[in-house]
């Protein structure tokens, strides 16, 4: 059988190209908070965030990144494993879609903040600002978030506890194709390949106690 690695490899360098592309497209052609209506429903809103995914906002960037950055390693490690014991193609491609998508967000995370300038509302950054011109340090770059779906909203019933009278809004989120790649993979892990992994953390946990 042959290796199964060449398919990850793809999996993984595509996902990254279309992720950053987009990104740095974005970036270097829009303000903040600028927004291209394409329909009523599906939109491109320029958000950046320091946090996780979706937009989710955190206060400590470097440890944020830390995390990124160790998770990658562990996903990386598991990924090698799996490919080398042939699972099934689908498993490793879900497994290499989680992996780009972590990867592609880290890269914003490490190397942003000094490879642009800062965008704002009345500004649209630049790539490869003159030296010192970045908008932060190695390791406090900001994500960059782009598609926005408001498909439906609503205000729910005034006589609601807690979310009476408030604006509920699917979907609310903006993300970016590195968030949309971990989302896919894990939903087509958790739908398709549940046992698969159920079965593969039992052989870990076996082997590590033997």
């Amino acid at each position: 059988m042959k290796s199964k690695a060449p398919i990850a490899v793809a999996v993984i360098l595509t996902i990254l190209l279309i992720d950053q592309t987009v990104k740095i497209v974005v970036k270097t052609n829009m303000k903040l908070l600028e927004s291209i209506e394409i329909t009523e429903w599906c939109k491109i809103y320029f958000v950046e965030n320091n946090g996780i995914a979706m937009g989710i906002d955190v206060f400590n960037k470097t440890a944020v990144s830390i995390f990124r950055i160790t998770s990658c390693i562990l996903i990386a490690c598991y990924l090698v494993w799996i490919v080398r014991k042939k699972h099934k193609t689908g498993y490793i491609v879900c497994i290499a879609m989680i992996f780009a998508g972590a990867v592609g967000n880290i890269i914003d995370s490490v190397f942003y903040g000094v490879a642009f300038g800062e965008s704002t509302p009345s500004n649209i950054a630049t790539f490869l600002p003159p030296e010192g011109g970045g908008y932060g340090s190695w390791l406090n770059g900001k994500v960059v978030d782009m598609f926005y779906f408001p498909i439906f909203s609503f205000n729910w019933a005034q006589n609601i506890p807690v979310i009476g009278g408030k604006e509920f809004e699917f979907f609310c989120w903006v993300f970016n194709v590195a968030d949309a790649s971990i989302t896919v993979g894990l939903g087509i892990l958790i739908i398709f390949y549940r046992k698969t992994f159920g079965a593969n953390s039992k052989k870990r946990k076996i082997k590590i106690q033997s």
